[in-house]
């Protein structure tokens, strides 16, 4: 049994994969200041005696010392606004979290020599120039803009994990993350499945923003957590910066017409402004991901669209 830490437990990857450890019969530490994190999406995990939650912000440096997290074996820094909506409402906590928070967590990892995977994002590409996106593309950002508390903050996380790596030899790893998906997504999280599904079931206006045209690249949860285990369990992924997405490309507008259609939903899509340096085109090239981990997407975007929306069905019933 390892003792593994998670970091935004509550959140919508964090209570996947915390889910996923302890039903692999590890014992899981859950830091979360629900901020974001939903303690519903948690609470049945409770009972579980190898599960310890603790309400907590990782930028704290008095986290460090916390008697608990010592001798831990991994730990998982998934602890982050993810939605442009959720970061954008929150810029300084969300610019903490990846940088102190992320320096906080890797010293608890230095001083139990555990292994560390620091969640980081496709938005370190910013708009690309480059497509699709491969690892060793440095990025088009802009500092000076209402994405750039999460789109630096998440480039400078990636310069402690390669300082700690450097310096002190932690077993650091960088996964990049393209759009995950499920019905685990927060209805009103902003991003454009959770959007366009409950919008399609509710019979409201399906809202794309510009003409439809930007491109995304959807991988579903299931795919994503399997991805994230076997890049901490596998030592060649240590130092390394990893892709994990879904490489089919899609346009906005075509996800759109495919929610409406696999709900047969009478919603009108309509048209709105694009928001400000919202990327034009984003896909991964998972090269690494498929020779370092033996890693490939299995569920398209049709068969994770009508598990979400399923799922969103359910949901709605109960309201």
């Amino acid at each position: 049994m390892k003792k593994i830490i998670i970091t935004g437990s509550a959140g919508f990857l964090g209570s996947h994969l915390t889910r996923k450890l302890l039903a692999q019969g590890h014992q899981v530490i859950g830091i979360d200041n629900l901020s974001t994190g939903r303690i519903q999406n948690i609470e049945d995990i409770f009972s579980n005696p190898h599960f310890h939650f603790i309400d907590f912000n990782v930028s704290d440096q008095t986290i460090v010392e916390m008697d608990l997290l010592q001798d831990s074996d991994e730990i998982y820094h998934l602890a982050s606004p993810a939605s442009p909506k959720l970061y954008q409402d929150a810029p300084f906590e969300t610019i903490y979290v990846n940088t102190i928070g992320t320096q906080n967590m890797l010293e608890i990892a230095r001083k139990s020599n555990s292994k560390f995977l620091y969640a980081s994002t496709s938005e370190a590409y910013g708009d690309p120039e480059v497509h699709p996106q491969p690892e060793d593309y440095r990025g088009n950002v802009n500092t000076w803009g209402p994405r750039a508390c999460y789109d630096e903050a998440k480039r400078l996380g990636e310069v402690f994990c390669y300082e700690y790596h450097r310096l002190f030899q932690i077993q650091t790893k960088v996964v990049r993350l393209f759009n995950t998906y499920s019905a685990g997504l927060r209805n009103d999280d902003g991003r454009v499945i959770s959007n366009f599904v409950t919008q399609a079931l509710m019979g409201e206006d399906i809202t794309v923003y510009g003409d439809g045209s930007q491109t995304r690249s959807f991988c579903y949860v299931d795919d994503t957590i399997r991805a994230l285990i076997r890049m901490m369990e596998l030592d060649a992924a240590t130092g390394q910066i990893i892709n994990i997405g879904n490489p089919t490309e899609h346009s906005i507008l075509d996800v759109a017409l495919l929610v409406k259609q696999l709900t047969n939903t009478t919603s009108r899509i309509t048209f709105h402004k694009l928001p400000e340096d919202d990327p034009k085109v984003r896909r991964p090239v998972i090269d690494r991901a498929t020779d370092i981990l033996g890693w490939n997407p299995e569920i398209s975007l049709e068969e994770g669209l009508k598990r979400t929306i399923h799922t969103y069905q359910e949901k709605l019933a109960l309201i």
